[in-house]
C-alpha cells in the first residue's frame, strides 16, 4: 500500500466521527512493515477522556495489538498535524515516521486552536496561566533512587 492509501484510512476515521458523534472529526493509523496495526478515531467527548485524541487512541491500540509499548519501526498517519500531547505521545512511542494531512491552522479555523497550549509549552513553568508549585520532592527522589537500585525495572 501506498502512503496515501494509508492516509486515506485516517481521513476515513476522522469523516466517520462528524457523522457518529463519538469526538472530533480526526482520524489516526499506525502502520508497521505495511501492514495497519493500529486504528484511532478522536473519541473525546464520547469516552469523557480528554486524552482520547485519535493518535493517542490508534498507539494505544497498536500496543495492543503488537504486545509492545514501544512502536520504533512504525509510521503513524495522522488526518490532522498532531497537537502537543499527541505529537508527545508520538515521541513516547518511539514511532519512526508521522505523516499528517490537515494543519494545525486548518484545525484552528474549525474550531480546535492548539496555539494557547504550543504557548504555554514553550514558557517556563512559573510564567504558564496554570499555577504549579513544587511539593515533597524530596520524598519523591527517593522513588527515583530506588528505580535506580531496583533489578526488577524494564527501562523504556
Amino acid at each position: 500500500m501506498k502512503d496515501e492509501t494509508y492516509m486515506l484510512e485516517a481521513i476515513k476515521l476522522a469523516e466517520s466521527n462528524v457523522y457518529s458523534g463519538e469526538g472530533g472529526p480526526f482520524g489516526a493509523v499506525v502502520v508497521k512493515n505495511g501492514k495497519i496495526v493500529g486504528l484511532g478515531r478522536n473519541k473525546v467527548t464520547s469516552s469523557n477522556d480528554p486524552t482520547a485524541h485519535a493518535e493517542v487512541v490508534a498507539i494505544r491500540d497498536a500496543c495492543r495489538n503488537l504486545g509492545t509499548y514501544s512502536l520504533e519501526g512504525c509510521t503513524i498517519y495522522s488526518s490532522c498535524e498532531p497537537c502537543p500531547m499527541c505529537l508527545s505521545a508520538i515521541y513516547w512511542a518511539r514511532i519512526s515516521k508521522l505523516y499528517y494531512a490537515a494543519s494545525r491552522f486548518d484545525a484552528a479555523n474549525a474550531g480546535f486552536d492548539d496555539a494557547y497550549l504550543y504557548e504555554q509549552i514553550s514558557l517556563q513553568s512559573s510564567e504558564r496561566k496554570l499555577p504549579a508549585k513544587t511539593l515533597l520532592g524530596d520524598e519523591a527522589v527517593k522513588v527515583f533512587e530506588e528505580w535506580i537500585k531496583s533489578e526488577n525495572k524494564i527501562p523504556y
